[in-house]
């Protein structure tokens, strides 16, 4: 598979090995049902902050990036030079993938500016055999007027899934999407359309004639053969799923309506459909009257795509959030989300719209999906990195958000359980501890964050495992014959912990 390079190619490889944990530091918390959170803070910082809790947990992520177009956005850095945008999206893409459930997809708005570099980078990170498909977003209706220039009225969606675990939904359907339909033969089964008979792909087993009632000329088969065996044409045939033309010079297979529950997706997104900036940027007029995105995304377009991808209580993320659409289409759908913001429009543009999403208001796609109101979400900021520059732990790092840390480290699970005793849990038949702000202290009078001979009797005593443990502490005690004599691997914080 053939790779994209550019200047500092490699360090942008590498740069979420370097980029150090942040803490996460709650804020606000406005409503009620506090799973939603909303991060302000570079998008690069937060997404690692939130690997050790959230990996291979998100089922869909909405990402609106700059499009490196050259025209000066007030509240991004969109002028950046081609290879500084490249090093700018890889790094995060890499986050990004981590924190994608194995069933879960990434929907990726882009330009022409950028956007067929960027395919070739999500192919060498998602896999070419990941990826779905490109959707062209209509995204305006009236021609731009430029002399000697072609009027731009697309964007598009790269979409990109984990694995073959994904599932693609079908759309819903109404009475405009039946208008093909019709039953002209009075088929009982009702109302059906005909179906193509090709096959897409050339299998020998598929390629057969087929004789006709009338003992006329036998219909050949197309060049790549039929879409169903012989032995399907015939019981289809039986059963007048199958039907001769007029004139017996061709088949007809029927698809009934009766058996379609929704509507396939199609490549091409209509603006009548999903909607236009225009009608994004009057959405985004009812939440602020001033400083607005250039070219925020319609609440229609976002539904669309979480319509497909995912099921009400999914977590959705965006993290480059803009002004706040992928959020308030999500918590209107009943759809958990995390949004990243830098910048004070975090505060500005995102926590009022989302604050009116709670009280219920009615513009974008409240009306269509019934929304009334509710819910709530946590408002958070980058706080100081997890540990300093020569690898001491920082004093607010507390016990939970080491734990998750380590258990993420060993396990590549997300760390999103309870962590409130020593032993953080078992995987593959071994069992991980922390030795970490005096843990043991609330379980028995025997304490301290150094692994004795006192302090393992008493792990063993009361989070007995019968098979190899890995101990995290500030030091050991025992010798190396003592750790082989009990299978323990110990490993000393926080030199010994590391991102995966």
């Amino acid at each position: 598979m053939p790779f994209l390079n550019w200047i500092n190619k490699n360090q942008a490889k590498t740069a979420t090995h370097v980029v150090p944990y942040h803490l996460l530091k709650q804020e606000a918390v406005y409503g009620s049902h506090h799973q939603n959170l909303l991060v302000q803070g570079d998008n690069l910082l937060a997404l690692k902050a939130l690997v050790p809790f959230y990996a291979g947990r998100v089922k869909c992520i909405f990402i609106d990036p700059p499009y490196n177009t050259q025209s000066a956005f007030e509240h991004y850095d969109d002028k950046l030079e081609h290879s500084q945008w490249l090093s700018m999206i890889y790094p995060r893409l890499i986050l990004l993938r981590e924190l994608l459930s194995e069933d879960g997809s990434i929907w990726i708005a882009i330009d022409d500016s950028e956007g067929h570099y960027l395919k070739v980078i999500c192919d060498e990170i998602f896999g070419r055999r990941n990826f779905l498909g490109n959707i062209v977003w209509n995204h305006s209706v009236q021609s731009k007027g430029y002399s000697g220039k072609i009027s731009i009225h697309h964007n598009h969606l790269l979409v990109y899934r984990k694995s073959s675990a994904f599932v693609l939904f079908d759309l819903p359907r109404t009475e405009k999407h039946n208008v093909n339909y019709a039953n002209p033969d009075n088929d009982p089964r009702g109302p059906w359309r005909p179906g193509d008979v090709r096959n897409s792909l050339v299998r020998k087993n598929l390629m057969y004639d087929i004789s006709v009632p009338n003992g006329g000329p036998p219909i050949k088969h197309p060049p790549k053969g039929w879409r169903f065996s012989r032995e399907t044409f015939e019981r289809e045939l039986a059963e007048k799923k199958i039907i001769f033309s007029e004139d017996q010079t061709r088949i007809i297979r029927k698809i009934y309506l009766a058996e379609q529950e929704g509507r396939v997706l199609e490549s091409l997104w209509l603006a009548h459909e999903v909607g236009t900036t225009r009608e994004a940027n009057k959405e985004a007029r009812e939440f602020i009257d001033e400083d607005r995105f250039e070219t925020p995304k319609p609440e229609r377009l976002i539904e669309r795509v979480l319509q497909l991808s995912t099921r009400k209580g999914d977590l959705v993320l965006d993290s480059f959030l803009g002004s706040g659409t992928t959020a308030a289409v999500a918590h209107k759908m009943n759809r958990r989300y995390i949004g990243i913001e830098i910048g004070e429009h975090a505060r500005t543009h995102c926590i009022p719209r989302l604050q009116k999403v709670i009280e219920g208001e009615q513009g974008g796609i409240s009306d269509s999906v019934g929304w009334k109101g509710g819910g709530g979400f946590r408002f958070c900021t980058l706080g100081e990195s997890a540990f300093d520059s020569n690898g001491r732990i920082h004093s607010a790092t507390d016990f939970a958000t080491l734990a998750a840390y380590i258990w993420h480290f060993e396990t590549g699970e997300a760390g999103q359980q309870s962590f409130d005793t020593p032993l953080l849990g078992i995987e593959n038949g071994k069992a991980y501890y922390l030795l970490y702000n005096n843990a043991l202290t609330n379980h028995h009078p025997i304490s301290g964050n150094v692994l004795t001979h006192t302090v393992l009797d008493t792990i063993k005593e009361i989070f007995p495992h019968d098979g190899p443990r890995v101990i995290y502490g500030e030091t050991s005690r025992l010798g190396q014959a003592r750790l082989a004599t009990e299978n323990i691997v110990f490993k000393q914080i926080p030199y010994d912990i590391k991102m995966r």
